[in-house]
Order: structure tokens, then C-alpha cells, then sequence
């Protein structure tokens, strides 16, 4: 595996790092790890909040590895590409901790999914955000109940519709997605250790009950997530996909 997933616990702030070479894209196998790193954090007594970033400045995160999407011939291989984000996206909404995003750099797909899903999100002003699945033929259905919470349905389908379109953090920030931006990324760092600070010494029962009041209606994401990872393992075979998929490499 190119990327890596770490986790770090200190005062009761437990930070998670994800890094991928490729823009912070995350292969099924580093999905995988994040979602596991993501519960084991949730279930750590020394641990009140949970930080999730990515390393660099560029990209947050890039959405689902490219190189494998090309590469899926059969349903069952597209439903388990699909599914990483769900088990990551259910992870984050399940940890029984409040989870703070740091978004220091643009995100696109599965990265908006992540952004969306954690309890309070905190941005660079490079920060753009951009649903680009529909440029290829399918559509953001895992992702989407997470961005569509997050921002409502309006947003979600402009967004959705107008895929080879950046927003800016500007936008991000009045849609509800960000609940901040920061010119700098000292004042980013600043402000995400002042939060994580302050909540992991408040009271962790009461944290998890209002956690528990965020996400109610939910809790049939389990299954929802995973049908929708089957609507997009379906579209991946399509012609019109492998040939949207084609002209996409040609470009690259």
C-alpha cells in the first residue's frame, strides 16, 4: 500500500493522518484502514475527540483511487470499490466521539463525503470542493446522504449536476459545509487545536448524546450506503461509463 494511515493519541485528542502520493486518493485497502482506525479511535478510553487530516497542502483528499475505478470488469468488484467510502462514512457517523475535520486543501468526491461526515469541519481557503463522479458516468450515491445532510438537497444537486465545476471555500462556507475558513494555514492549525482542546475536557457523556441527536434518522445508513455503492458497481459497467472512464485517461 502507497498511502498511510496513522493514529495518535495525546491529552485526549486523538489524531488521525491519511496520506496517498496521488493527491490524498484512497485505494479500497487504505479505505479500509481508515475506517477501522476511525472505530478504534471511537472505542479508546484515552481518547475525547477525534481529528481527522491529511498530510500536505494541496489536496485533502482526491476521492476514490482513479486506477482502480478503470479497472473493475464485474459487479461484485465495483460494489466492494464503491463500498469503501460507506464503511468509512459509517465509521465517522457511528464513532461515539466528536470527529473535527481540517481541510487544508481541495477535495473531490469521496473527499466532500468525508468533509461532510464529520461533526465540525474546518477549512483552508484553498479549500475547493467539487462532486466530479457524474463527468464520469456514474454519480456520487455513497457520498451523497452524508453531503446531502450536510448542505441540503439544493446544494447537494448543484453540486451533483454541475460536476466539472470547482466551488470555492466561499461557498463551502455559506452552504454549511465548512464552519470556518482560514486564510492561513498557522491560523487552521491554530484553531483546530484550540477546538480539540477545549473538547476533550468537556463532558464526554454529554458529547455522545449529542452526537447521538446530530445523526438521528440515520441509522439505516448501514444498508442504505451499500445499496447505493450497488447503484454505482452497475453504472461502472455501462459503455457509456467505460467510455466517459476512457476519455477521462485520454485528458489525464
Amino acid at each position: 500500500m502507497e498511502g498511510t494511515v496513522s493514529k495518535n493519541t495525546l491529552n485526549g485528542i486523538c489524531t488521525i493522518t491519511f496520506y496517498h502520493p496521488q493527491s490524498n486518493s484512497m485505494p479500497g485497502d487504505m479505505l479500509n484502514l481508515l475506517a477501522k482506525t476511525i472505530e478504534e479511535a471511537g472505542n479508546e478510553p484515552d481518547s475525547k475527540v477525534i481529528v481527522l487530516e491529511s498530510k500536505g497542502e494541496k489536496s485533502f483528499c482526491a476521492g476514490a483511487s482513479f486506477d482502480e475505478l478503470v479497472a473493475i470488469t464485474d459487479f461484485e468488484t465495483g460494489k466492494k470499490f464503491f463500498s469503501g467510502f460507506a464503511k468509512v462514512i459509517n465509521a465517522m457517523r457511528k464513532a461515539p466521539k466528536f470527529i473535527i475535520a481540517k481541510v487544508q486543501g481541495k477535495a473531490v468526491g469521496g473527499g466532500v463525503g468525508i468533509a461532510s461526515a464529520a461533526d465540525y469541519t474546518l477549512a483552508h481557503s484553498s479549500a475547493d470542493v467539487k462532486l466530479s463522479e457524474l463527468a464520469v458516468g456514474i454519480g456520487p450515491f455513497v457520498v451523497g446522504p452524508a453531503v446531502e445532510r450536510k448542505i441540503g438537497t439544493s446544494k447537494f444537486a448543484s453540486l451533483s449536476i454541475n460536476a466539472t465545476q470547482w466551488q470555492n471555500s466561499s461557498w463551502a462556507l455559506q452552504a454549511g459545509l465548512y464552519a470556518n475558513v482560514f486564510s492561513t494555514h498557522e491560523e487552521l492549525n491554530a484553531e483546530t487545536q484550540k477546538l480539540a482542546e477545549t473538547l476533550s475536557i468537556s463532558n464526554p457523556q454529554a458529547m455522545e448524546m449529542l452526537k447521538k441527536v446530530f445523526w438521528q434518522g440515520t441509522d439505516n445508513w448501514d444498508t442504505l450506503l451499500i445499496e447505493r455503492a450497488e447503484m454505482s458497481g452497475n453504472l461502472v459497467l455501462s459503455d457509456f461509463t467505460k467510455n466517459a472512464i476512457a476519455k477521462f485517461k485520454a485528458k489525464a
